[in-house]
């Protein structure tokens, strides 16, 4: 068989086969779409959602989500999701709960279990301790009818047509809808918490949004020595020598009292070079811009970047209630920091 006719049988084995993928991809999600479609229309005769987030809002600790295998994956992003929206919730092993995880859970707790068949063994061996226990349990299974559905105190269904697995076995439309519904009941909690962009950005302190919602002028700006400032009645090559040494390419101009009359900046001076040959003879306050821009060093770092999109400048001053000058903020601290 010559080289070019098995490069052809090849690629004609390749298109086949991408064929064959893209066919199953769209079938896979077509699956799982109407298995969501059919939990949707469930949801409209079936309380159990709003019965299951009554009794974790009633819950005066944690959330305690398990399951064994894909489901046990599934309870980890559940758990995951209830305790970055409001909702303290942890994940525990029931394999390892049955040899001493199972100190981690108390009456206070309120416990999801998560098990297509509703018979997982290991959740089975410690469920019945939990229900001693007095905890709340909220069941997430595929069969109304099991054991693990009918030791709950809520069930919620999350039965599926078919898995979108041509073998009708590995669990993809089961722990699609497992999934999703784990999603439902975070987001009504999280509502019913009042929970706000503010509250997210505390559990994700390393986040784009953390920053932006937690992070504060004072945090970033430059203060003390490192504030270029001058007061009205020097030369403008003082002024200059100040905005040369701070490296900020502006300076502050400020009275007595250290509140800021004014600002000068390298645009000013690239401005005034066109029109003026000698700076020694020219004072700081013929030339700066009163009344300059200012924030507090409480506000946000987010409304500082606010500001300079709107007015189109670099720098900032920071001043106190008094209206003193305390820092400077440059628009490469904010990005330093990531807050833009």
């Amino acid at each position: 068989m010559s080289v070019t006719h098995e490069k052809t049988m090849l690629k004609a084995f390749d298109k086949n086969l991408t064929q064959r993928a893209m066919q199953l991809a769209r079938e896979t999600l077509e699956i799982e779409a109407d298995a969501i479609r059919a939990l949707h229309a469930r949801l409209e005769t079936d309380d159990s959602v709003g019965q299951a987030v009554g009794l974790l809002m009633e819950c005066g600790g944690r959330v305690v989500v398990s399951g064994m295998g894909k489901s046990g994956h599934i309870a980890r992003k559940i758990a995951a999701t209830l305790a970055s929206t409001g909702t303290p919730a942890m994940f525990v092993h029931p394999g390892e709960a049955a040899h001493g995880d199972l100190g981690m859970v108390t009456a206070q707790d309120a416990f999801i279990a998560i098990s297509n068949s509703g018979e997982t063994a290991e959740l089975m061996a410690i469920l019945p301790i939990i229900k001693r226990m007095g905890a709340p349990l909220i069941a997430m299974t595929g069969n109304p009818q099991s054991s693990l559905a009918l030791l709950a105190d809520v069930h919620l269904d999350v039965s599926v047509a078919k898995e979108a697995c041509p073998l009708n076995l590995a669990p993809t439309a089961s722990t699609t809808v497992t999934l999703a519904l784990g999603d439902a009941l975070a987001v009504a909690l999280l509502d019913a918490h009042g929970f706000k962009e503010e509250d997210f950005a505390r559990s994700h302190p390393g986040g784009a949004l953390g920053r932006r919602l937690l992070t504060h002028v004072r945090d970033v700006m430059r203060s003390d020595e490192a504030v270029p400032k001058v007061t009205a009645d020097v030369s403008l090559s003082a002024a200059l020598l100040e905005i040369t040494q701070k490296g900020m390419g502006m300076t502050a101009i400020v009275d007595e009292a250290q509140r800021p009359v004014g600002v000068f900046t390298d645009g000013d001076l690239r401005r005034l070079i066109e029109r003026v040959q000698d700076f020694t003879k020219i004072a700081i306050r013929d030339v700066m811009h009163a009344d300059p821009r200012r924030v507090g060093p409480d506000q946000l770092a987010v409304d500082a970047v606010a500001i300079m999109e709107e007015f189109r400048i670099n720098q900032m001053l920071v001043v106190d209630t008094d209206g003193k000058l305390v820092g400077a903020l440059h628009i490469h601290d904010l990005t330093r920091a990531k807050v833009i």
